[in-house]
C-alpha cells in the first residue's frame, strides 16, 4: 500500500508516521510537509510544498489512503482565520484532490464535539471539516473523534493541567468518555482503519477509537 500523511510533523502524524514505516503493509509513506524532515528510511517520500498553493502539489496525491492528522491551536495560529486555513482549509483541499485523483480510502482525525452546528468555534469548525469530506465520497472515509490527547514531551501547560485533571476525574468514574489518550493510540487506530478493507464513512467518538 501506498500511504499519503498531511501532518506528518504532530503529535499524532510522528507516531503515525513510524508506525507506517514499521508495518510490512505499506511499502511507501509519502509526507506533505512545510520543511524537510530528516527520517531514515527508504520508505519514506518527503514533498516539501506550499500548503497555500495546493494547485502546485495536487497532482502528488496519489496512492492507497489519505491520513489527514494537520491541526495547530488559535494560539499558535495567532487568530481563528489563520487556524481554519490549517485545521480545515489545508486539509479539506488536500482531501478533494486525492478523490478526484481516486485515492479510495481517507483517515481524518478530528476532535470530541465536533459539530458543524457548534457555537464553539473549534467544535464548529472540525465539524464542517468532517461534513465537508464525508461528502467528497471516498469509498472508505473513517473519522476518529478523539479526546484529549497524551502528547509525549508536550510542553503545554493548559494541557497538561487538563490532561492531570481528567485523569483525577475518570479515577471516580465522571468523564470517561473524555478519558484522555495517547497519540500512539489514535495512530494505532488509523493504520487499523487503512489495513481494514471496511467501506462507507464511520465515525468513531472517543474512546470508541481504541476498538476501531
Amino acid at each position: 500500500m501506498k500511504a499519503l500523511v498531511l501532518g506528518a510533523t504532530g503529535a499524532v502524524g510522528k507516531d503515525l508516521v513510524r508506525q507506517l514505516l514499521e508495518d510490512d503493509a505499506f511499502e511507501r509513506v509519502d509526507v506533505f510537509v512545510r520543511r524537510e524532515v530528516a527520517i531514515p528510511s527508504e520508505k519514506l517520500v518527503p514533498h516539501v510544498v506550499d500548503f497555500d498553493h495546493p494547485a502546485e502539489w495536487a497532482g502528488l496525491l496519489t496512492g492507497d489512503v489519505l491520513f489527514s492528522c494537520m491541526g495547530t491551536t488559535i494560539k499558535a495560529a495567532g487568530s481563528q482565520e489563520a487556524q481554519w486555513k490549517v485545521d480545515y482549509t489545508y486539509q479539506y483541499e488536500a482531501a478533494k484532490a486525492a478523490r478526484a485523483a481516486g485515492v479510495p480510502a481517507c483517515v481524518l482525525v478530528s476532535s470530541v464535539g465536533a459539530d458543524a452546528k457548534s457555537r464553539i468555534f473549534y467544535s464548529r469548525m472540525k465539524g464542517r471539516l468532517d461534513d465537508d469530506v464525508a461528502a467528497l465520497g471516498f469509498p472508505g472515509c473513517f473519522i476518529l473523534r478523539p479526546p484529549s490527547l497524551i502528547r509525549k514531551g508536550s510542553d503545554r501547560f493548559g494541557e497538561k493541567a487538563g490532561v492531570a485533571v481528567l485523569k483525577v476525574l475518570n479515577g471516580i468514574g465522571l468523564l470517561r468518555a473524555w478519558k484522555p489518550m495517547p497519540t500512539e493510540a489514535v495512530a494505532a487506530a488509523m493504520v487499523r482503519l487503512a489495513k481494514s478493507g471496511r467501506t462507507g464513512t464511520l465515525i468513531f467518538d472517543s474512546q470508541e477509537i481504541l476498538s476501531a
